[in-house]
């Protein structure tokens, strides 16, 4: 336990956040606690409310999921980083078990916990390419083994790696792909990703997104936030080349059928392109898998040259 910093970020929701703080202390003890409230219209004093011992930053300025965890990363003294989201319930200490992935293995730079989301057991996803897009979705194989990519939300972080990787790219906030983009960077540096289902926790999905945007607002930024993985982190020319191509038809269509969605998302990124860019040309010096590598890795039950090769040349 004297490992750990646990990172909470908090937007609004305070009740629900104070409800399941209170839960969730008793699993607790003994880790660093930093909070850190996102919502500048409202301080959050703890003391007077629960007992508690930890760290509370008060942000002055929204900045958003990632943003948020950076600032408490940077007041956390512990080597190991357990993120978990203000509407996460734990059921236990089993995420403890998660150390014993970075003692293993030393290329391990985060374990991901099985979720309930209501009836639905989730938390093991993997990465694909169709139709010009890097995609993502949820695997029915629950199984221990190798994931896309640790969710923000609930995961245990070996923290000088996610310092080396710069923590998470405050370019996409408010929300949405922040944890896809620190995994997959996390993954072309040559380190892995882990799903262990005996680390189980309870998970009311969207239950802040949800309630204080509304849904064509979180389209527009979930579509903005894929082009801008794609423009930052997509290095192979082939799949570059698809997704041009394939671009072009969705941005007519978007006209024809004048998909505000789409264009909104769209024209968001694209002004960000200058910043993209440079930061797409800083990051490629740290890479050492190729795109193709990490998707054919994560899409079959196991590459045994890419593995090979990741234990031979990859970072520490």
């Amino acid at each position: 336990m004297d490992k750990i910093s646990v990172i909470i970020p908090v937007y609004k929701n305070k009740q629900l956040f104070l409800a399941n703080l209170k839960h969730n202390l008793p699993f607790l003890k003994g880790t660093e606690i930093v909070i850190v409230n996102d919502d500048p219209s409202e301080r959050i004093g703890l003391k007077s409310v629960i007992n508690f011992s930890g760290v509370v930053i008060n942000n002055q300025k929204n900045l958003g999921f990632g943003g948020a965890v950076n600032q408490g990363v940077k007041k956390s003294s512990r080597p190991y980083l357990l993120l978990l989201n203000s509407d996460i319930i734990l059921n236990d200490q089993s995420f403890l078990r998660g150390l014993k992935y970075f003692k293993e293995d030393k290329k391990t730079f985060a374990v991901s916990f099985l979720q309930k989301d209501g009836k639905v057991l989730v938390g093991k996803n993997i990465f694909f390419w169709s139709e010009g897009m890097f995609s993502h979705k949820r695997v029915g194989d629950l199984r221990n083994g190798f994931n896309g990519w640790a969710e923000g939300g609930s995961c245990l972080i070996n923290k000088n790696k996610f310092l080396r990787l710069g923590g998470f790219d405050e370019i996409y906030a408010p929300f949405y792909w922040e944890d896809i983009d620190l995994s997959y960077r996390a993954w072309k540096t040559g380190w892995r990703i882990y799903f262990s289902r005996e680390i189980k926790v309870n998970h009311h999905h969207e239950s802040t997104i949800g309630k204080y945007f509304d849904r064509s607002q979180i389209n527009k930024i979930a579509t903005r936030n894929q082009l801008i993985f794609i423009w930052k982190n997509i290095g192979d020319k082939r799949l570059l080349f698809s997704h041009c191509l394939y671009l072009s038809r969705y941005f007519f269509k978007a006209l024809i059928y004048n998909n505000k969605i789409f264009l909104d998302g769209f024209f968001s990124a694209l002004k960000k392109l200058p910043f993209i860019l440079k930061k797409r040309r800083k990051e490629k010096e740290k890479f050492f898998l190729s795109d193709r590598q990490i998707l054919v890795l994560l899409n079959k039950k196991g590459d045994s040259e890419i593995v090979e090769s990741m234990n031979e040349d990859g970072q520490n």
